[in-house]
């Protein structure tokens, strides 16, 4: 899917820049979400620019209510920005939820096939790719498994197979591992790095987990409290693999938190 969207004109605010124009995996040019209207209108994000090289793993922090979900649901199509843009370089896009959202009357198997089914790929096809999407998230052995016969790691490696279903270029995660416990979401980082180096893949990824965010990103951007705006973009300048507990790690994760707990105490103040 290609996706090129931009605000409908609202005075001056909704024109298109030079660096909405650049090539680039996605490309946010002064983005501006506003729900309501009046005096009770709460503006989400308020001026968000920043730019997703291809390839690269993008890490979204910051307290809840900052409105990383909803730049992720703005970059996927499924909300109209209120001002700027969006531009993401003729690349289709897939997005992962915390929930796994499986349908439970499918097999493993049924649900994946579902998002190539409704690209319009043919049964045997659809059965060939299945089978090679678990074997891609190490699931291969439990095609015929119902959802509830899984545990919440195995449910959330069916929901990324379904994801890659779509041939996206660009995955947008919105805090995925959330639910897991540290031992399982320490694997699937292991996991989704290398689905992500071996696929070449752009991911966005939303966290609330300072140290998840290092361990997986190649970049952290840290936003502020409601109205969301881009704070700081920390470059991770580490080698690969990485361990969530390394001493690299827990330094930078020390220093993003100190600025994330700095944020939220001027906002409650």
């Amino acid at each position: 899917m290609s996706l090129i969207r931009a605000a409908k004109p609202q005075g001056t605010g909704a024109r298109v820049g030079d660096a909405a124009r650049a090539s680039g995996a996605v490309v946010l040019t002064d983005v501006v979400k506003r729900y309501g209207r009046g005096p009770g209108a709460v503006t989400a994000l308020d001026g968000v620019s920043l730019r997703v090289e291809p390839g690269s793993f993008t890490c979204l922090l910051g307290a809840s209510g900052c409105g990383k979900s909803t730049l992720l649901s703005l970059v996927a199509g499924l909300d109209d920005l209120t001002a700027g843009s969006i531009d993401d370089v003729e690349r289709p896009v897939a997005m992962m939820f915390q929930e796994p959202a499986l349908f439970p009357w499918l097999t493993v198997a049924g649900n994946v096939e579902l998002a190539l089914r409704v690209r319009g790929v043919g049964r045997a096809e659809r059965r060939q790719r299945a089978a090679e999407l678990l074997d891609t998230v190490r699931l291969e052995g439990f095609a015929h498994k119902r959802p509830h016969e899984l545990s919440g790691g195995m449910r959330q490696r069916v929901a990324l197979a379904r994801a890659l279903a779509q041939d996206a270029s660009v995955l947008l995660m919105d805090e995925p591992f959330g639910a897991l416990d540290a031992m399982t979401r320490d694997i699937l980082h292991d996991e989704l790095e290398r689905i992500w180096r071996e696929r070449e893949l752009t991911v966005l990824f939303v966290t609330h987990n300072v140290r998840e965010a290092v361990r997986l990103g190649d970049q952290v951007v840290l936003l502020s409290s409601r109205p969301g705006r881009v704070l700081n973009v920390y470059d991770v300048a580490m080698d690969r693999p990485r361990r969530i507990d390394s001493a690299p790690v827990a330094n930078l994760a020390a220093e993003i938190t100190d600025a994330l707990r700095a944020e939220v105490s001027r906002h409650a103040g």
